[in-house]
C-alpha cells in the first residue's frame, strides 16, 4: 500500500486570508512538509482545489510545481483538481508540464470538488453538475490517449485534428477519478476503468464497501481486471507519539473547522464525544499513536477488499508546523513500514 499526505494548502484561521507576510509563511511551511515527507520515505503528496480564502491552493500546480523542483522521488498529485469548472486541455498541459519537471511524477486526481464556488466563479452552472464532469472528463482522457484530437461536446468548442503538446514523460499519465458517496460516481470509475479516490472524512469507513464493490462490478463488467481497479483512501488522520497526545492536540482545530463549515451545510457542532467515536475502532478518522493507526489503516483495507493507497489530511486542524512536521515524520518512519509489512 502507498502511503501520503493530501494539503489543502490551509492558511492561519485567524482572518490572515488578506495578510501576504502570513500567507507566505504558511506556504512556506507547506512546502517544507512536502520535503520533509519526501525525505522520509512517503509515497504521495497532493494538493487539493479551493477558491475560499481559508485556503490557499487555488492553483494547486503552481505549488506542485515548486514542489517538484524542491524533491526527488515522492510522485506529486492533485487532491482534487475540480475537472468540471477547468478546461480539460489545459489541465492536461499543466500537469504534462509537471510531470516533465518532476521526471516522471506527477498524477492527476480529478473530481467535482467538495465545495460548490468554483462554478459560478468560472461561469458555469450547477444545474449541469454531472455533465460538466462526464464531458469533461471523457476529453481529458481523449487528450491523454492522444496526441491529435478531434472532439464535440456540449460545454467547450470543438476540438478539430488538434495537436495538444506537451507531452508527459510517463506513457500514460495516471487519473485517478476522486469520489464522495454517490454510487453513479464508482460505477463511472470501474466502467472506465480508473484508479478510485474516495474522501472518507466520517462516519464508518467500512459503510463505503458496498460502492466499492459497486466500482469493481462495474470494471469487472467493462472488461478490466482486478489489479486495474485500484482503491485509495483520502481520510483525515494524524499521527501523535501517542494516542492521546495525537487526540488532544488534533481536537480543538479539527472542532472549529469543522463547526464553522457545518454551519454553512447544517451540521450540528462538533463535540469531543463525536470525536471520539470517530477516531474509535470503526469511526472514520486516523488519530491516534503510530502502532494504532496502523492497525486501523489496515482494518479498513480489509473492509473495503484492499486498499492500494492512502492519504492523511491533516493541515486543517490549525496544528503548529513542528507537530505536523513530526507527524509527517512518524507516518513515514514507523505507519507506513507497519502497514508495508502487515
Amino acid at each position: 500500500m502507498e502511503i501520503g499526505i493530501d494539503s489543502f494548502a490551509a492558511a492561519h484561521f485567524s482572518g490572515s486570508a488578506s495578510d501576504p507576510n502570513k500567507n507566505m509563511q504558511a506556504m512556506a511551511d507547506l512546502l517544507e512538509r512536502v520535503q520533509r515527507a519526501d525525505q522520509v520515505g512517503l509515497d504521495i503528496f497532493g494538493i487539493g482545489e479551493h477558491h475560499r480564502k481559508e485556503f490557499l491552493d487555488s492553483a494547486p500546480i503552481t505549488i506542485l510545481s515548486a514542489a517538484a523542483a524542491m524533491t526527488q522521488r515522492i510522485r506529486l498529485t492533485s487532491a482534487v483538481t475540480v475537472l468540471s469548472a477547468a478546461d480539460p486541455v489545459r489541465v492536461f498541459q499543466n500537469f504534462a508540464s509537471l510531470d516533465i519537471i518532476s521526471k516522471g511524477r506527477a498524477e492527476i486526481v480529478a473530481g467535482r470538488g467538495s465545495f460548490i464556488e468554483a462554478y459560478p466563479l468560472f461561469g458555469f452552472s450547477l444545474q449541469d453538475y454531472d455533465a460538466l464532469f462526464a464531458e469533461k472528463l471523457n476529453l481529458l482522457l481523449h487528450i491523454r490517449d492522444n496526441e491529435v484530437v478531434s472532439w464535440k461536446g456540449k460545454f467547450r468548442p470543438a476540438l478539430e485534428e488538434a495537436e495538444i503538446y506537451p507531452r508527459p514523460v510517463q506513457p500514460k499519465l495516471p487519473i485517478w477519478l476522486g469520489v464522495g458517496g454517490t454510487p453513479q460516481s464508482f460505477i463511472r470509475a470501474g466502467t472506465l476503468g480508473l484508479p478510485l479516490m474516495v474522501a472518507i472524512i466520517g462516519g464508518e469507513t467500512r459503510r463505503f464497501r458496498p460502492l466499492v464493490d459497486l466500482y469493481r462490478q462495474a470494471g469487472a463488467a467493462a472488461g478490466f481486471k482486478p489489479e486495474d481497479l485500484k482503491v485509495g483512501l483520502h481520510s483525515l488522520g494524524y499521527v501523535g507519539e501517542t494516542s492521546k497526545e495525537a487526540r488532544d492536540e488534533f481536537f480543538p482545530g479539527y472542532a472549529e473547522v469543522f463547526t464553522r463549515i457545518g454551519k454553512e451545510r447544517g451540521w450540528p457542532p462538533v463535540t469531543r464525544p463525536q470525536f471520539e467515536v470517530q477516531t474509535g475502532h470503526h469511526g472514520a478518522l486516523l488519530v491516534g499513536s503510530p502502532e494504532e493507526v496502523a492497525e486501523k489503516i489496515l482494518r479498513h483495507s480489509e473492509a473495503l477488499g484492499g486498499v492500494s493507497r492512502l492519504t492523511f489530511q491533516m493541515d486543517n486542524a490549525a496544528l503548529p508546523q513542528s507537530k505536523l512536521l513530526r507527524s509527517i515524520e512518524l507516518i513515514g518512519e514507523k505507519v507506513a513500514s507497519i502497514v508495508k509489512k502487515g
